[in-house]
C-alpha cells in the first residue's frame, strides 16, 4: 500500500475550513467527515479529543459539550492566517444557548474565536478553538 499526500494551496485550505463553519452554522453533524480519522480536537472547558469517535463523544454524547442551540459565523469579515498546512481564523459570531441565551460579537461579551487548523490531504487534522465559552454569562 502506497501513502500518497495531496498538495494543497492556500485556497483550498480556506475552503474546507469555511466549509466546517459552514455546516456547523447549518447544525449538519456531515462537519464530521471534514475530520480525519486521527484528528485532535480542542474546545474551552472540555480538553482535546483524539479521533473522530472521541470528538463525537465530547460534542454530542457526554454532555459536557458546547450547550450551543443555533449560531452563524460572520464569513464575511475572516480573518485568516495561512502558514503551511495551519489556517488560522479569527473572527465573530452570534447565537442562541440551549438555555435560550442570545450572543453577538460587538454587543455581548462572547463572540469573538481564534480557530486553529491544521488541513492536509483535503481533511483537517487538527482544530484547536479559542473563545471564551461563558455564553451563558
Amino acid at each position: 500500500m502506497t501513502i500518497t499526500q495531496q498538495t494543497m494551496t492556500d485556497e483550498q485550505r480556506k475552503s474546507v475550513a469555511l466549509e466546517y463553519f459552514k455546516l456547523m452554522d447549518q447544525g449538519n453533524p456531515a462537519f464530521l467527515e471534514l475530520f480525519a480519522e486521527d484528528a485532535q480536537f480542542y474546545f474551552p472547558k472540555m480538553g482535546i479529543a483524539h479521533g473522530i469517535e472521541e470528538i463525537k463523544k465530547l460534542l454530542f454524547e457526554s454532555g459536557s459539550g458546547p450547550k450551543i442551540k443555533s449560531i452563524i459565523h460572520d464569513y464575511a469579515y475572516f480573518n485568516y492566517i495561512f502558514q503551511g498546512d495551519t489556517v488560522v481564523v479569527e473572527g465573530t459570531s452570534s447565537g442562541v444557548t440551549t438555555n435560550g441565551k442570545e450572543w453577538r460579537a460587538g454587543v455581548t461579551h462572547a463572540g469573538r474565536f481564534c480557530n486553529v487548523f491544521e488541513i492536509r490531504d483535503f481533511k483537517i487534522h487538527r482544530l484547536f478553538i479559542y473563545l471564551d465559552p461563558d455564553y451563558e454569562n
